[in-house]
């Protein structure tokens, strides 16, 4: 990882959490994510940590028109990220990195829509995220899934150099609305 990204994401990290911290800011679900909602449609969501963003209302709107909720599941840096079904109720388990996750004993789900956490994004939809390509190696194995970044307004830059493996999302979602 470049000493650039590394200190941008310190620096963004640091925005993020003074606006968590002064803020009571929602994300709502937007009109154009509630539009791809119906039974049986798969949402990968995530369970926040510390300041990211938090993507429970648009869980409860997935649950509400009857898709299914999965969460992702990380067993090491390297390692693909999974996603299993969640509900209500079912228990989290310590992951690495801090994460709470899904027990990987029920069969593996692929989202049409997953809902991502992340540390800035750009005017062109690049998300620069934790530095492990997790959601990128996903987004290459899942691509007609629809990429929705969930964010706070504070987290946008106007430009992120990309590598060749990041793959960008479809929209972003932030307490200000839907981008683009």
């Amino acid at each position: 990882m470049s000493d650039e990204k590394r200190a941008l994401r310190a620096r963004m990290r640091a925005e993020r959490d003074a606006f968590a911290m002064a803020s009571d800011a929602v994300i709502a679900p937007p009109p154009e994510y509630l539009a791809r909602l119906a039974p049986g449609v798969i949402v990968a969501s995530y369970v926040p940590m510390g300041s990211e963003a938090d993507p429970s209302p648009l869980a409860a709107a997935a649950r509400a028109a009857g898709a299914t909720l999965a969460l992702p599941h990380v067993v090491d840096r390297r390692g693909e990220l999974r996603f299993f079904p969640w509900r209500d109720g079912d228990p989290l388990h310590p992951g690495p990195f801090g994460l709470r996750q899904p027990a990987c004993n029920g069969e593996e789900l692929a989202p049409a829509i997953i809902l991502t956490p992340l540390v800035a994004f750009d005017d062109s939809l690049n998300r620069l995220g934790q530095g492990a390509g997790h959601y990128d190696r996903a987004f290459a194995r899942y691509p007609d899934a629809w990429r929705l970044g969930i964010a706070w307004s504070v987290q946008r830059l106007l430009a992120i150099d990309t590598d060749p493996w990041d793959v960008p999302l479809h929209a972003v979602v932030t307490e200000q609305g839907l981008l683009p």
